[in-house]
């Protein structure tokens, strides 16, 4: 019955349209809405299905599940190729995404789905770093204006305040389970948050960064290319806004 009920899941799967009674306003957030599947029949879901099937691979944390129809089927169908299958952390802030990710994914003992922030709202960067990074870096922040990226910003800090939701998430899931270091994370959250993200995990075996060519992970994709203890697994600059995959070598 487990079986047939996990099968069920795995079908492509779009969620019903919600929206919260704050959406309904004037003045609704991007959280409060679902959004369709981002990672999903590409070359980085790909990746993700062989990171979830390897041996030695136990703990997985994925930042940024939406409603668990991209990347998490993709860790999920990795995990049972797994002769043991890893435990998976689903790392969603916004309500309506988490209640999604719940209802697909929630029956199954291995993937948790945490209503969380990964970081509190201290450790995300000022509008003056913002500004900066979008004057000098030439990333594809610039296909956006400047008032709409920091209304971005200002978006999912108010998010945080108005939920209740501004807490360490990364390290209260760490404590929690009694996890030194994740075997695999993910980093695809707020766009805001990557650099904050990383450095919550680093020494993880496996680094998935998806935007890195925007600010979510540009600084963070050239720090592990940087770092001899890494190596390059896979990078694509083209698909969606970049990605690249890195392996702990030291």
């Amino acid at each position: 019955m487990a079986w047939r009920r996990l099968a069920e899941a795995l079908r492509p799967w779009f969620p019903r349209t919600r929206a919260s009674s704050t959406a309904r306003t004037a003045a609704a957030s991007q959280l409060d809405y679902l959004i369709p599947a981002e990672i999903a029949s590409d070359s980085l879901s790909e990746i993700i299905e062989e990171v979830a099937s390897t041996e030695g691979v136990h703990e997985i944390l994925e930042i940024g599940s939406s409603a668990g129809d991209g990347s998490t089927a993709a860790w999920v169908r990795g995990a049972l190729r797994n002769a043991v299958p890893p435990r998976l952390h689903c790392i969603e802030v916004s309500v309506e995404r988490h209640t999604a990710l719940v209802e697909r994914w929630g029956a199954e003992e291995f993937v948790l789905c945490h209503h969380a922030s990964s970081i509190p709202v201290e450790r995300f960067p000022s509008a003056e770093e913002i500004e900066r990074f979008y004057r000098d870096v030439p990333s594809r922040l610039r296909d956006f204006d400047l008032p709409t990226v920091l209304g971005w910003l200002q978006q999912d800090l108010d998010y945080l305040r108005d939920h209740g939701l501004s807490s360490p998430g990364i390290a209260q899931i760490k404590d929690r389970y009694s996890i030194e270091t994740f075997d695999a994370v993910l980093i695809d959250g707020s766009e805001f948050a990557g650099r904050a993200e990383l450095g919550e995990v680093y020494g993880a075996r496996f680094l998935l960064l998806d935007d890195t060519e925007t600010f979510k992970n540009w600084e963070n994709s050239r720090r592990l290319r940087a770092d001899p203890e890494y190596r390059l697994i896979y990078a694509d600059p083209e698909t969606r806004n970049g990605f690249a995959v890195f392996e702990r070598v030291g």
